[in-house]
């Protein structure tokens, strides 16, 4: 009898006992969890609370003012959107005020991430002295309410010559203490040293450092910046309002002028509102899959 022919009462072919203990499996690193009724539950209940000021805004554009005065409101939509639309478009003036807009936040949106990746980059991996006391400032400039600003900028913007013009509106945000505050944390984990090193000793020069280093490792919150800036900047209506006139108005300032008037449409305000909204809808459609996928890729790579 050889050894090939000793077998364990119950083992198979393969060596291996039945009653052996089976090693549980390893989840893999791209295997998702598997939700369970109540997150269904949790996160439609999230979803409808956060759409319902928009559904609510469009069915109010399709109806009339004197319905919307009815008790109770109207809950679904009527036949008069696109009528209320047109309205509130001719009387806004909202061709030269989206085309205002635009320009506004895509310029100022720019500049902050530029700036503020730059200046966050430097309080995170560059040595300098006063560098804590210079980053404690620009943090404590974030506690000063902006109204208290108004009357020195608007001084100032008049001693310029740029009043009523849209330059008046980008310069005092062309960066922004949040943006340089929020790129210098993310830097702080995400570039190493390191690498900053590596591309020295390469001879690398400082702007070639920030393009090919800094700009590709910063770039998730880079993305994520640019849409906060940019809703932001749409949204403004503080600043621009004193500012701007309605000669050449952002769409803030031109909605405010549906509200005049001994008795407001209210219909076509919300019509306005509407309208206003629609471009950041459209730029979140557009680009809120990669500016997701950044965030998630910044996240794994940390």
């Amino acid at each position: 009898m050889t050894s090939s022919d000793l077998t364990l009462p119950g083992a198979t072919g393969k060596g291996t006992a039945r009653g052996e203990r089976r090693r549980p499996r390893v989840m893999g690193a791209g295997k998702q969890l598997d939700a369970g009724p109540v997150t269904y539950v949790v996160l439609t209940v999230f979803a409808l609370v956060s759409l319902a000021p928009l559904v609510w805004t469009a069915i109010a554009a399709s109806r009339t003012d004197r319905r919307l005065a009815e008790t109770p409101p109207p809950v679904w939509f009527g036949g008069n959107l696109f009528k209320n639309l047109q309205a509130a478009w001719d009387q806004a003036g909202l061709g030269t005020a989206m085309f205002n807009s635009t320009l506004v936040a895509a310029t100022i949106t720019v500049s902050t991430v530029l700036f503020s990746t730059l200046a966050g980059f430097a309080f995170a991996k560059l040595r300098f002295r006063f560098s804590g006391a210079l980053l404690l400032l620009t943090i404590g400039t974030m506690m000063i309410p902006p109204q208290l600003a108004v009357v020195p900028l608007y001084l100032w913007m008049s001693d310029l010559g740029w009043s009523n013009q849209l330059q008046t509106v980008v310069l005092p945000t062309l960066v922004t203490a949040f943006g340089t505050f929020f790129m210098r944390q993310y830097l702080v984990q995400a570039l190493p040293t390191e690498l900053i090193e590596a591309a020295r000793v390469d001879g690398a020069s400082s702007l070639r450092v920030v393009w090919h280093v800094v700009f590709p490792a910063a770039r998730p919150a880079m993305a994520v910046l640019g849409l906060l800036t940019f809703v932001f900047a749409w949204n403004d209506f503080l600043w621009p309002i004193i500012a701007l006139n309605q000669q050449n108005p952002t769409v803030q300032v031109a909605l405010n002028s549906l509200g005049t008037g001994y008795v407001p449409d209210q219909a076509v305000i919300m019509a306005g509102a509407l309208l206003g909204t629609l471009p950041l809808l459209i730029a979140f459609l557009l680009f809120g899959k990669q500016i997701v996928g950044g965030i998630m890729q910044g996240a794994i790579k940390g």
